[in-house]
């Protein structure tokens, strides 16, 4: 990942005025002998053995815990798991398997705790400095998504300092990621949370032009928050997916049998004579790839977007629109990506994103990417070493795009006025 570390402090949200408060940074502060709260996003895919199948998001917490460690801290660190109910621990939610993951990328013991809101002896007997604890699934707690501000009074009095470093649930408003940033002594930024705003406001807030984003998905009712926003800042916004086809609709072009929202055609038509009027554009495709069914045995065919029958399914950019797009991209200062531009799961349907991610990866500009899918087609076509920053919040990503506060981070900021 390229280009991290110049970059000023930001904002929780895209501002309207220009204004740039900051937050507490865990790296800025003095930890030895002090108990340090960590708030880790741990939520990794297991099986129905309960074996982790993925542990990105345990490595990525990995350099907090160290630093919290190195300075001489007693390390706590919790997370949610799954979907528990609250009250209630069942096997399958408990975090002993991520104990055992970290204790590996950490080289050295990591005991579970369970009960532990009120302290206690068993707390107690592992908690000291140069230690790491994991406290056992927070949503387990009653109150926990509630916010309920006495179970974040009780766990307030377990640190000296709170530190958040789950980007991916910074968007909500819960016990560990905003009522306990409220009464701790201290509350501030993990790096991987400071490293996550610091990129999505490189991106948005002071970004290098021209500002490309790219905007993908099936609905375009599930990311119009996300558009109007972008219209408002970005240079070019390419649509794909079934949001491209809606804006091919408004644009007075065939989509046969495509998935579009024919109701959100004046939606897309205000967002392309908005950005019109500032001299931006939404480029829309001049060729697309198109079949009859969508499935791993559908036979693809090219054709000029003017050519689209009745019965056809447009389920990818053809070969000169994404040789445009990627013309694009190449002069962009700044690109932000979500969503890929075709069903990139089928390898017929593949081309056009994967000619985009192509041009991402060899283009000069500061690059974000974040979302399920987005991630996927990185991952599916080995780019992840040129992209600028990689986000590892789905949700979190999403609503920073649409401007809203995302209260995690919000109460950072109140916390270090």
């Amino acid at each position: 990942m390229r280009d991290q570390q110049a970059v000023a402090p930001i904002l929780p949200t895209i501002p309207s005025q220009g204004s740039m408060p900051s937050f507490l940074r865990l790296n800025n502060l003095d930890l030895a002998g002090k108990r340090v709260f960590i708030r880790a996003d741990l939520n990794v895919p297991q099986d129905e053995t309960g074996r982790i199948t993925e542990d990105t998001r345990i490595r990525a917490s990995v350099p907090c815990i160290r630093l919290a460690l190195a300075g001489g801290a007693a390390v706590m660190v919790t997370s949610h798991l799954g979907r528990p109910t609250e009250g209630e621990l069942r096997p399958e939610d408990s975090l002993a398997p991520v104990a055992e993951r970290l204790s590996e990328l950490l080289g050295m013991p990591v005991p579970l705790v369970a009960d532990w809101v009120d302290g206690g002896p068993a707390l107690e007997a592992v908690l000291r400095p140069g230690t790491v604890v994991l406290l056992e699934n927070c949503r387990v707690n009653r109150g926990e998504k509630k916010n309920d501000e006495g179970l974040a009074r009780r766990m307030a009095k377990l640190c000296d300092i709170y530190v958040n470093d789950a980007f991916g649930t910074a968007h909500r408003a819960e016990a560990t990621t905003h009522g306990l940033a409220r009464f701790a002594p201290i509350a501030c930024a993990g790096p991987l949370l400071a490293a996550e705003l610091d990129a999505l406001g490189k991106a948005l807030l002071e970004p290098a032009r021209p500002l490309v984003a790219i905007v993908a998905g099936s609905k375009v009712s599930s990311k119009l928050t996300i558009l109007r926003a972008l219209a408002d800042k970005v240079d070019q916004l390419i649509v794909g997916g079934g949001i491209a086809n809606t804006f091919m609709l408004a644009s007075g072009m065939r989509i046969g049998k495509s998935l579009a929202e024919p109701d959100l055609v004046p939606e897309a038509q205000a967002i392309i004579d908005a950005m019109r009027l500032r001299g931006a554009e939404v480029p829309l495709p001049v060729d697309v790839v198109v079949a009859n069914e969508l499935s791993a045995l559908a036979r693809a065919n090219r054709m000029p977007a003017s050519a689209v029958g009745p019965d056809d399914m447009i389920l990818d950019i053809g070969p000169k629109t994404a040789a445009t797009l990627s013309g694009i991209i190449a002069h962009a200062g700044t690109v932000v990506w979500n969503g890929p531009v075709g069903v990139f799961e089928y390898d017929q349907f593949a081309g056009g994103t994967k000619m985009l991610a192509a041009a991402i990866a060899h283009s000069h500009a500061f690059s974000i990417a974040g979302g399920g899918d987005t991630l996927a087609a990185i991952a599916k076509f080995g780019i992840e070493k040129d992209i600028g920053y990689i986000s590892t919040g789905g949700g979190a990503f999403l609503e920073f795009l649409e401007g809203k506060t995302l209260p995690a981070v919000a109460v950072l900021e109140e916390r270090a006025r």
